[in-house]
């Protein structure tokens, strides 16, 4: 069995706003735990807490009184200019509306982020053609966004979002852009780099479908967690096997195409 080890723990975690003498808990007393290597679902309808939890977990809003700990470090305490550099060290993003630069190509979006850590140029492009060929768009890579199809622009965040070999991707509803066989497509595809990369995923949605996708479900509702689901090792090695017959399947059906 493998050992599991927590690279995302909440306690206790509130978030009240003010709207005039009125009080409203956003958030009201929320722990969980989150495991390296995991692919996490937060789910819950509008107005349910999530996406405020989402921001409090990237360290986009501070909360009003709780505990974040990512990767051994506390978020709550942290300074805003600490807050930027441990997001552009530890995080990666995947955006609903992708948020890709339209001036640049596929590559050069990916390898953006790389910039900002001081990446030379060659490295760069290096990594962001190879993981460029991970979400499937090796034939796309000189394109720019209008020349791409949504699914395709999505992956190109997601590959952009991995380009710093993140700790953790956060991705808020990723898939609220696409037709229901792209965001299948694109559920399969985080899956497979969860798996293939033991990379941690947490993913706000609002849809059950695809929250089952995930190897932990977290349900919230009015500011409050109501469940945790968690798939047993043997559901999690079926999905892995799963996955495997996709590829395998898509190959062969590649390979039968060049004939």
């Amino acid at each position: 069995m493998v050992k599991k080890e927590p690279v995302i723990q909440v306690k206790d975690l509130y978030k009240i706003y003010r709207l005039g003498e009125e009080k409203v808990r956003a958030l009201n007393g929320v722990d969980f735990v989150i495991n390296r290597g995991e692919f996490c679902s937060i789910v819950g309808t509008s107005g349910s807490g999530k996406s405020t939890l989402l921001n409090m977990l990237a360290g986009l809003e501070k909360p009003t009184k709780g505990e974040i700990v990512i990767a051994g470090e506390h978020m709550e305490t942290k300074k805003e200019n600490q807050l930027v550099a441990f997001r552009r060290e530890h995080i990666g993003f995947i955006f609903q509306s992708y948020n890709l630069l339209p001036t640049l190509s596929a590559v050069e979006n990916v390898a953006l982020p790389l910039t900002f850590q001081g990446v030379n140029r060659k490295m760069r492009t290096k990594r962001a053609n190879e993981l460029l060929n991970l979400v499937g768009l090796a034939t796309h890579k000189k394109h720019k966004p209008t020349q791409m199809s949504g699914g395709q622009q999505q992956r190109v965040g997601m590959a952009r979002a991995l380009v710093v070999e993140p700790e953790i991707i956060f991705a808020d509803e990723p898939t609220g852009n696409l037709d229901s066989v792209t965001s299948e497509e694109m559920m399969q595809l985080m899956r497979k780099v969860v798996y293939q990369r033991h990379q941690t995923l947490v993913m706000v949605t609002h849809d059950d479908h695809l929250a089952s996708y995930a190897d932990r479900i977290i349900r919230i509702k009015d500011g409050k967690v109501i469940s945790i689901t968690e798939k047993t090792e043997e559901e999690r090695r079926e999905m892995i096997e799963e996955l495997k017959r996709t590829e395998q399947e898509k190959k062969e059906k590649e390979r039968g195409m060049r004939k």
